[in-house]
Protein backbone atom coordinates (compact mmCIF):
# COMPACT_ATOMS: atom_id res chain seq x y z
CA UNK A 1 0.00 0.00 0.00
CA UNK A 2 2.67 2.56 0.50
CA UNK A 3 4.40 1.86 -2.67
CA UNK A 4 1.49 2.25 -4.53
CA UNK A 5 0.39 5.64 -2.35
CA UNK A 6 3.72 6.99 -3.02
CA UNK A 7 3.88 5.84 -6.80
CA UNK A 8 6.96 3.82 -6.71
CA UNK A 9 7.17 0.36 -8.83
CA UNK A 10 8.84 -2.64 -6.97
CA UNK A 11 12.16 -1.89 -8.34
CA UNK A 12 12.04 1.67 -7.47
CA UNK A 13 11.41 1.18 -3.78
CA UNK A 14 13.45 -2.29 -3.43
CA UNK A 15 15.98 0.25 -5.00
CA UNK A 16 15.24 2.93 -2.23
CA UNK A 17 15.70 0.26 0.60
CA UNK A 18 18.53 -1.46 -0.59
CA UNK A 19 16.61 -4.85 -1.35
CA UNK A 20 15.88 -6.28 -4.09
CA UNK A 21 12.75 -6.12 -6.40
CA UNK A 22 11.97 -9.90 -5.47
CA UNK A 23 12.17 -9.14 -2.18
CA UNK A 24 9.39 -6.64 -2.18
CA UNK A 25 7.24 -8.95 -4.54
CA UNK A 26 7.45 -11.35 -1.96
CA UNK A 27 6.34 -9.27 0.56
CA UNK A 28 3.58 -7.88 -1.27
CA UNK A 29 2.11 -11.67 -2.21
CA UNK A 30 3.05 -12.68 1.45
CA UNK A 31 5.23 -15.27 0.68
CA UNK A 32 7.71 -13.81 2.87
CA UNK A 33 7.09 -11.45 5.91
CA UNK A 34 9.72 -8.59 6.86
CA UNK A 35 10.97 -8.16 9.71
CA UNK A 36 9.77 -5.30 12.01
CA UNK A 37 13.20 -3.34 11.49
CA UNK A 38 12.90 -3.92 7.52
CA UNK A 39 9.54 -2.92 7.50
CA UNK A 40 10.48 0.63 8.79
CA UNK A 41 13.21 0.87 6.30
CA UNK A 42 10.84 -0.16 3.21
CA UNK A 43 8.14 2.84 4.74
CA UNK A 44 10.77 5.25 5.22
CA UNK A 45 11.95 4.35 1.49
CA UNK A 46 8.62 4.89 0.16
CA UNK A 47 7.94 8.13 2.30
CA UNK A 48 5.97 6.72 4.73
CA UNK A 49 6.59 6.51 8.95
CA UNK A 50 5.22 3.42 10.96
CA UNK A 51 3.41 4.40 14.44
CA UNK A 52 2.48 1.47 16.63
CA UNK A 53 -0.30 1.85 19.05
CA UNK A 54 -1.89 -0.23 21.44
CA UNK A 55 -5.84 -0.99 21.05
CA UNK A 56 -8.24 -3.11 22.69
CA UNK A 57 -8.93 -6.56 20.68
CA UNK A 58 -12.05 -6.23 18.54
CA UNK A 59 -13.36 -10.06 18.41
CA UNK A 60 -16.32 -8.73 16.26
CA UNK A 61 -15.37 -10.87 13.73
CA UNK A 62 -14.62 -14.42 15.32
CA UNK A 63 -18.52 -13.56 17.38
CA UNK A 64 -19.92 -12.92 14.02
CA UNK A 65 -18.39 -16.33 12.27
CA UNK A 66 -19.35 -18.20 15.58
CA UNK A 67 -22.80 -16.87 15.27
CA UNK A 68 -23.22 -17.93 11.93
CA UNK A 69 -21.94 -21.52 12.17
CA UNK A 70 -24.46 -22.40 15.11
CA UNK A 71 -26.99 -21.25 12.57
CA UNK A 72 -28.44 -24.14 10.18
CA UNK A 73 -28.36 -23.61 6.49
CA UNK A 74 -32.32 -22.40 6.42
CA UNK A 75 -31.44 -19.44 9.15
CA UNK A 76 -28.05 -18.33 6.80
CA UNK A 77 -30.06 -18.24 3.48
CA UNK A 78 -32.95 -16.30 5.36
CA UNK A 79 -30.26 -13.73 7.01
CA UNK A 80 -28.80 -13.52 3.42
CA UNK A 81 -31.99 -12.80 1.91
CA UNK A 82 -32.48 -9.67 4.34
CA UNK A 83 -29.13 -8.65 4.05
CA UNK A 84 -29.57 -8.47 0.07
CA UNK A 85 -33.18 -6.75 0.86
CA UNK A 86 -31.38 -3.92 3.25
CA UNK A 87 -28.80 -3.41 0.61
CA UNK A 88 -31.34 -3.24 -2.04
CA UNK A 89 -33.53 -0.47 -0.03
CA UNK A 90 -30.69 1.34 0.80
CA UNK A 91 -29.14 1.53 -3.14
CA UNK A 92 -32.59 3.08 -3.97
CA UNK A 93 -33.11 5.42 -1.54
CA UNK A 94 -29.72 6.75 -2.74
CA UNK A 95 -30.70 6.70 -6.01
CA UNK A 96 -33.72 8.53 -5.10
CA UNK A 97 -31.49 11.32 -3.34
CA UNK A 98 -32.88 10.41 0.03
Amino acid sequence: MARQKAGLSQRELADNAGLTQQSISAYETGRKDPTLSTLKRLLAAAGFDMRIHLEPIDNHDAVLEAFMKSLDGDQRAALERERQERVAAAKLRRSRGH
